[in-house]
């Protein structure tokens, strides 16, 4: 099985916690933590519901499925302006559960081929889908700290 997303956390070699910012907030060891949320949301683990009313689902969904990147300075509405309080102690811990929570993803996906997921922006995506939108996600916060090189 293709895996796209694992030869994105090779890039995680190049964060650090001093590594700052392009734009946003965030901090390092925020943005993997955020990371984490996403792919939980991707894997089964956690349901946020969507936020977005049913009848802009399809226009997102196009944006979504096409080859334009994510925007940046997006205010997500699930977090709100200010940051979310870490639940790690440290960056390299936060990257471990990042790393276990996207091999939970591939393992969730190989079990339900068939699974469909609530994405809290885009809606309900299939392993397809989702696996644009996570390829999407890493890559707009990946550029956000420069690291992908």
């Amino acid at each position: 099985m293709n895996k796209p997303l694992i030869d994105k956390l090779s890039h995680l070699e190049n964060l650090q916690p001093e590594t700052k910012q392009l734009w946003g907030k965030m901090s390092a060891h925020h943005m993997v933590e955020h990371l984490i949320l996403a792919v939980r949301t991707g894997n089964g683990k956690l349901n946020l519901g969507c936020f977005n009313p049913p009848e802009k689902l399809p226009t997102l969904k196009r944006f979504l499925m096409s080859s334009r990147p994510l925007p940046k300075e997006f205010l997500n509405p699930i977090i709100g302006e200010n940051l979310l309080p870490l639940e790690y102690e440290n960056l390299n811990g936060a990257k471990k559960v990042l790393m276990q929570e996207v091999d939970a993803y591939y393992k969730y996906f190989e079990d339900n081929p068939g699974a469909v997921l609530l994405n809290p922006t885009f809606g309900e995506l299939n392993k397809e889908e989702w696996e644009v939108f996570h390829t999407k996600h890493f890559t707009h916060h990946f550029g956000q700290f420069g690291i992908l090189y």
